[in-house]
């Protein structure tokens, strides 16, 4: 009855833990999430009275499928202050979402049976991405011991000559990790070199730490330039998730097919959106670093908490909003009877027992780690972590012991997975 492709497509373990959660919460279970990936504050006032006064003003109609004017010139503005990148408002597309942009770029560089490499973990949409575009998604395994920084080596060592795409995210989802300027460089010569293109990822580039400093490849050289497509949006910087506004620039010719794309699928995205956009990329600047200063102060916390429970390894991260521990220790262990075999089990466990929410590294291809999502309040984080460690300690070794019935003992991955 379906189409072939879905044969392939796997429902997003993100978005399916968020509908759990809310299913528990409908039943009055007090869930503290560490799921979702998205900033807990609210739109800057600016920004969204300038979304009310284009209501106001009847702004309200379809617009050009690639954007108004005014905001593909912000955007531009925007690169050229923030980045060093000079584009013109006929080399950007604005999206329905930074997610948009990523299937836009990916439909107009792909053709079937060409292979986009993705460095690993990673977020749990590229590969069905780049599946859906008919390519063939490889993906390279970046290192923990190195806190999963970009290593172009491992990249290269997955090049072949159908190689079309490398697909980056900096800084990361779901490890936090930001990579530098040397990296990014090494990976744009090798672009030029071995004819590839680069789509960078950059929806998290204003949340970054201990003195770093986001870099796009596409900033390094006029030639890395011309083979990257730079992909952004407003909603982790700005607290604009529900607003959904992305933007992709890119050469000309690229971007005018994402554009032909984007004309038969959604045309333009909210003109309503557009205009609050404009106030945010042009507009007071300030709540975005304070908002960065706030994550800051969580991110530091957690990890120190982290690493001081029994069981659990955590890796330093510099940027976005995740940290990504090291579970595996945890495997093998029992409650009641059920193993815990893997990071689903260990999810599913957690929600039972200590009602948090977060997402198995499986899903982002880190069967070791699960990802935790300090976009949350800090009295929420420290009443989540006492949680998490106090169920941590309900856990015993399962042994060879079976179970009060006799049978072996149960494990916890298979049979909860359709709940995560």
């Amino acid at each position: 009855m379906l189409s072939k492709r879905m044969k392939y497509m796997k429902p997003s373990a993100t978005v399916e833990l968020t509908a759990k959660v809310a299913q528990l919460r409908r039943q009055g279970v007090n869930i503290i999430e560490f799921n979702v990936g998205e900033p807990d504050f609210d739109t800057p006032a600016n920004i969204a009275e300038a979304g009310k006064a284009a209501i106001d003003a009847g702004f309200t109609r379809y617009t050009a499928v690639p954007g108004v004017f005014e905001l593909r010139q912000a955007v531009c503005d925007k690169l050229k202050r923030d980045n060093g990148l000079e584009y013109s408002p006929e080399e950007v597309v604005v999206s329905t979402g930074a997610k948009q942009a990523l299937v836009n770029a990916l439909f107009a560089l792909v053709s079937p049976g060409e292979e986009v490499i993705i460095p690993t973990p990673c977020w749990v949409s590229y590969i069905d991405m780049v599946t859906l575009a008919g390519g063939t998604p490889v993906l390279a395994e970046m290192d923990e011991r190195e806190a999963f920084v970009l290593s172009v080596e491992r990249v290269a060592a997955k090049l072949t000559d159908r190689t079309k795409v490398v697909l980056i995210n900096t800084p990361n989802n779901p490890t936090g990790a930001t990579y530098s300027r040397e990296s990014l460089l090494a990976l744009g010569r090798l672009a030029c070199e071995r004819d590839f293109y680069i789509i960078s990822d950059e929806v998290y580039e204003k949340l970054i730490y201990e003195g770093n400093t986001h870099i796009s490849p596409a900033s390094l050289s006029q030639e890395i330039k011309e083979r990257t497509v730079v992909v952004n949006g407003l909603s982790k910087a700005f607290a604009m998730t529900g607003w959904r506004l992305g933007y992709a620039a890119a050469d000309k010719t690229i971007a005018r097919a994402m554009n032909t794309i984007q004309g038969h699928v959604t045309s333009a995205t909210c003109s309503i959106v557009q205009k609050a956009a404009i106030e945010a990329l042009s507009g007071p600047q300030e709540s975005v670093e304070f908002m960065r200063r706030e994550f800051d102060e969580r991110r530091r916390w957690i990890i120190d908490r982290l690493r001081a429970m029994e069981g659990i390894t955590c890796a330093g991260c510099t940027g976005a909003f995740y940290v990504m521990p090291n579970v595996s220790q945890l495997y093998g262990r029992q409650f009641e009877g059920t193993v815990i075999e893997d990071s689903f089990g260990l999810c599913h466990f957690l929600l039972e027992q200590a009602h948090i929410a977060i997402v198995p590294g499986a899903a982002f291809e880190a069967p070791d780690h699960v990802r935790i999502s300090y976009s949350n309040s800090l009295e929420n984080i420290k009443e989540g972590m006492e949680r998490m460690e106090r169920a941590l300690k309900l856990l015993t070794p399962a042994g060879t012991k079976q179970d009060r019935e006799g049978r072996p003992a149960k494990t916890a991955c298979q049979a909860e997975r359709s709940g995560l």
